[in-house]
Formats: structure tokens, C-alpha cells, sequence
């Protein structure tokens, strides 16, 4: 008997620690009902790659997508006139103004990442000008003025460190960062083959686009990669998960390019945090 409840209690302890490593996102209230790993089967043949536990690559693969059908929406509520380059909208606020758009969607999910993680010291971006800005700074009332490509900083009242203060600091970041600056604070991968879950593709410009790898699965028996590519987009619209030209969501890791709707990346366009 004695044996039975250490037993029990061993199986609990397990469970709760497990429970505890479980991927957070913090700006939901509710439970999700479906995550991209739940929602999108591999191609066949292909299997997912490992991600390890807590790391950027299990978080995205879990993100919480909203019900099958839902449409993409614009900032202002309306409906994006054009819905095929959509597989799934990922359940996570646009904000209500145009800033959340390609290059800040990536920026939001890593800021998420981290903040989920409590690597609040990591939380940073560099502004187009080259200026970074920690959410650190933010939370003590440091914000910035900004005149041509000129930042100064001014010290006001703290505005704590709460996910709500995160999501206003997101949107200064949003106005003053893009896919240039993106682009130059993130490091080269050499080759789409050595791309992993987390990196991004990024076309710097005015206007470039962006999107992020959110899942990969790999054909065991000839070692080619499929991943999942999420995007947001001008103007600021749902974050969602890309269809593919072949009408399916995995794009293929074959040759040197990878062609989402209107964009073409190259391999030396590829970023990794």
C-alpha cells in the first residue's frame, strides 16, 4: 500500500512538473481548442522534427489557431478582400491601429516567446535607425522622441513590466522597427537546408515582407524538409499560416528558394535569433 501512493504521488509530481513546462501564451484568457501541430498532418512520408522542450521551436508549433473558417481580418474589423493565401488564422490580436504588419508579427510572437519564458532581460529590438529598445526600459519609463532618424530618450513615470505594458511597448516597436531593421539584427543562415523552426525569411525593404518557419517536418528517407510559414501583412491584418502555391500549407525545402504568394526568398535571405 505504502508503495502504491509513492507511486501515486511520483506519477502527480511528474504531471504537475510537466504541466508546469507546458508552452504558455500569455495574452489568452481562455484555453485553446487547437494548435498548428493539432490542426496541420505532415505530408506523407514526412514526420516532424524534434523540438526541445521550452525552446522558441515546441512554442510556435503550439500556437493557438482560431476555429477552422475564421477569416482574416483587417486592423479596422473588416474582412481581407482576398482569403486564399490563408490556411488558418493563428489566435492572437491585431491591435486596432496599422502597425502589427509583416516583419511585427515576427517581433510580436519572439516578444511572446520570451515573455512566456520570464527572459524579460531579452525582450529588445533595434529601431530602422540602428537605435535598440528593451522592454526593460520601457517598464522604468524610458520612452523615445523621435525626429528624422534621430531617437532621445525621455524618463517618465514606470510603467511596469505586465503583459498589458509589453503590448504597448510592442507598438512603439511596431512604428519605429521593419524587415531592414529586422533583417540586420538577426544572424545569416547559409542554406535552406540548414533552416529550423523559428528562423525567418526576410526581404528588407520599403516595402519588403517577412514570415516566419513555425513548424518543419522531414522525409526521413531522402532528408527533404517541409515547414509551416506564418505571416502577417500590410496593412495590419491576422496573423495567419500560409497556403502554398501547390494548394497545401507545407512548403518545400528544394532548391534555393522558397515562393509565398507574390514573394520570392533566397537562401540568403534567411534570419535566425
Amino acid at each position: 500500500m505504502r508503495g502504491s501512493w509513492a507511486l501515486l504521488l511520483g506519477i502527480l509530481i511528474v504531471a504537475a512538473d510537466e504541466a508546469a513546462a507546458a508552452p504558455v501564451y500569455p495574452w489568452l484568457d481562455r484555453p485553446s481548442a487547437e494548435t498548428i501541430i493539432d490542426r496541420f498532418e505532415t505530408p506523407e512520408g514526412f514526420v516532424r522534427v524534434a523540438a526541445e522542450p521550452g525552446s522558441f521551436a515546441e512554442w510556435l508549433r503550439g500556437l493557438p489557431l482560431a476555429p477552422a473558417g475564421t477569416p482574416v481580418l483587417l486592423h479596422d474589423g473588416r474582412e481581407k478582400p482576398d482569403q486564399s493565401s490563408a490556411a488558418a488564422v493563428i489566435d492572437i490580436d491585431i491591435g486596432r491601429a496599422d502597425l502589427q504588419q509583416c516583419a511585427d508579427a515576427i517581433i510580436r510572437l519572439r516578444a511572446e516567446y520570451l515573455f512566456s519564458r520570464g527572459g524579460f532581460a531579452d525582450i529588445a529590438f533595434d529601431f530602422t535607425n540602428g537605435d535598440r529598445y528593451r522592454f526593460r526600459s520601457y517598464a522604468e519609463g524610458i520612452t523615445p522622441a523621435v525626429a528624422g532618424n534621430a531617437v532621445s530618450w525621455r524618463q517618465g513615470r514606470r510603467n511596469g513590466a505586465s503583459h498589458e505594458s509589453m503590448r504597448r511597448w510592442l507598438d512603439i516597436v511596431f512604428t519605429y522597427a521593419g524587415t531592414m531593421s529586422l533583417s540586420r539584427e538577426l544572424s545569416s543562415v547559409e542554406s535552406l537546408s540548414d533552416a529550423a523552426i523559428g528562423d525567418a525569411l526576410i526581404l528588407p525593404g520599403s516595402p519588403g515582407h517577412a514570415v516566419l518557419i513555425v513548424d518543419m517536418a522531414i522525409d526521413a528517407a531522402t532528408g527533404r524538409k517541409a515547414v509551416l510559414l506564418a505571416q502577417g501583412y500590410m496593412p495590419a491584418q491576422s496573423v495567419h499560416i500560409l497556403m502554398s502555391a501547390d494548394d497545401s500549407p507545407w512548403f518545400h525545402l528544394d532548391g534555393d528558394r522558397i515562393v509565398a504568394g507574390p514573394w520570392v526568398f533566397t537562401a540568403d535571405r534567411l534570419r535566425r535569433f
